[in-house]
């Protein structure tokens, strides 16, 4: 596998003039969030209280079409951490450590801590907390700090929750919300590791060595527990409740498993459509959880303002996939489609024009070799995503044709079946094959946003060209997507 390890030099600097990487390496921060669907002030929801993620864009560029490869946790940042799509890294679950089935990839933290950096993992970047140390990181990953439930009740439900899973082996837990009344930020895990993070961005003030910092945020994820503060940002009452409408009619493996929500101790296990009131109530949970990380984030850009770092650190701010809230009547992630697959995704670098945004279509595998070519090192061969730094110099250039990504659903009297996933500008083309041997087609969508995003136009004769013309790139694994 040393085809991993096969370095490039990386493109000349006249795309990007205003960068002095000659004079010293760039920093990076490397902000990773979990379960964070694109609804933030700055992606044009009013509704939501983000104003330091809101900040952040306006420092740099905000991509408004961004894609993961697979929409849960552990595949998708093994593809974003290793630059490589879920058919090479064989990642499609969250329980499959990148490394063990990856043992000679190269990984992104890895190949800055070969040219030199001091590579720190704060919270959670990897699914698995020690997935790539020591290979990637230059000391030990710490993941488990502060709390997940802060309020007595959550703590005790916690416990009982607990209690049942060692003695059935049922997997369950808390509530799937809790208002932790008001309390520091840092009894919650995220506070715990923003303060971490700040004493590490200290240090580095007073230090040469050039950092690649990762520093990993759990909310929004599951239970969205949040201090009391954060909730008061929002009135249950004015909370929408989401249209219920099947997502797409004769869609059969593409609806959300929300199995992940059911383990919850207050969500009944078997409903099929939460009540209005639960379905606010979670919302509002998340909304506080967003509004919470949100404010981690302020903290480690005040800490690199205050120590001079940020005039020579990139900052990167990206979700590990979208996120159902009751749209259409699902919850979690766990599918192809545009709300599980869609991501929020921020660069500010240091001479980067600000306020920028794209509608260019990018992939998380993207990430790598951007950081690569912004920091001036080498870009490892082969990479499967490109460069973002044309962008960055101009957010209109014609760009890639289309965002590729997989999932796997289980269907009764079937088995598993591989969903294949191509969203270009208009469509998105999604075909599912069995996981066997004969790889047989099971079915077929083709979904046009620019008209009925709910309807399956496969079976119009009249796109039968555009079929197979997108099924050749789902073929190829995405080959031939990019500029």
């Amino acid at each position: 596998m040393s085809r991993f390890k096969k370095l490039l030099p990386s493109l000349s600097l006249f795309l990007f003039p205003d960068l002095g990487f000659c004079a010293q390496k760039l920093n990076v921060l490397f902000i990773a969030v979990d379960d964070l669907r694109p609804e933030l002030r700055c992606y044009g929801n009013k509704e939501i209280h983000s104003p330091n993620i809101d900040a952040l864009a306006e420092r740099g560029t905000l991509f408004e079409r961004t894609y993961c490869q697979v929409a849960v946790c552990g595949a998708s940042r093994a593809s974003l951490m290793t630059g490589l799509r879920p058919q090479t890294t064989r990642c499609w679950d969250f329980k499959t450590p990148m490394r063990k089935m990856n043992p000679d990839a190269l990984s992104l933290p890895q190949h800055f801590k070969a040219q030199g950096y001091e590579t720190i993992s704060l919270g959670k970047i990897y699914h698995a907390t020690d997935d790539d140390f020591p290979q990637g990181w230059s000391k030990k990953p710490s993941r488990g700090i502060g709390k997940h439930y802060a309020s007595p009740a959550g703590i005790e439900a916690k416990k009982i929750a607990s209690r049942i899973q060692r003695t059935t082996g049922v997997r369950t837990n808390g509530p799937a919300s809790e208002n932790g009344g008001y309390v520091s930020d840092n009894i919650y895990t995220d506070g715990a590791v923003a303060k971490a993070a700040v004493t590490r961005l200290k240090n580095y003030a007073t230090t040469e060595k050039p950092f690649f910092l990762a520093v990993g945020f759990t909310k929004p994820h599951l239970p969205f527990n949040a201090p009391a503060k954060y909730w008061d940002f929002y009135d249950r009452a004015k909370i929408k409740v989401p249209a219920r409408d099947k997502m797409i009619n004769g869609l059969p493996y593409d609806g959300s498993s929300w199995g992940e929500l059911k383990n919850y101790s207050d969500i009944p296990k078997k409903t099929k459509v939460l009540n209005d009131a639960k379905t606010r109530e979670l919302i509002h949970g998340y909304r506080a959880a967003v509004s919470y990380m949100d404010a981690q984030v302020g903290r480690l850009v005040k800490a690199l303002d205050e120590t001079g770092l940020s005039k020579n650190t990139i900052i990167v701010l990206w979700g590990d996939h979208g996120y159902y809230l009751g749209d259409y009547g699902e919850w979690c992630k766990h599918t192809t489609y545009e709300i599980a697959a869609k991501v929020p995704f921020i660069i500010a670098a240091p001479g980067q024009k600000k306020g920028q945004r794209t509608k260019a279509l990018t992939e998380l595998v993207d990430l790598f070799p951007t950081l690569c070519e912004l920091g001036g090192l080498p870009v490892p061969e082969p990479l499967h995503g490109v460069s973002l730094k044309p962008i960055l110099a101009n957010p209109e250039i014609p760009w890639k044709k289309g965002a590729f990504s997989q999932y796997f659903k289980n269907k009764k009297n079937v088995g598993k079946v591989l969903g294949t996933s191509i969203r270009t500008d208009r469509y998105r083309y999604t075909e599912w094959r069995k996981k066997n041997q004969s790889g047989a087609l099971e079915d077929v969508t083709l979904i046009d946003f620019q008209g009925n995003p709910n309807k399956n136009i496969a079976a119009n004769p009249a796109h039968r060209d555009l079929i197979k013309r997108l099924a050749e790139f789902a073929k190829k694994s995405g080959a031939g997507l990019k500029p």
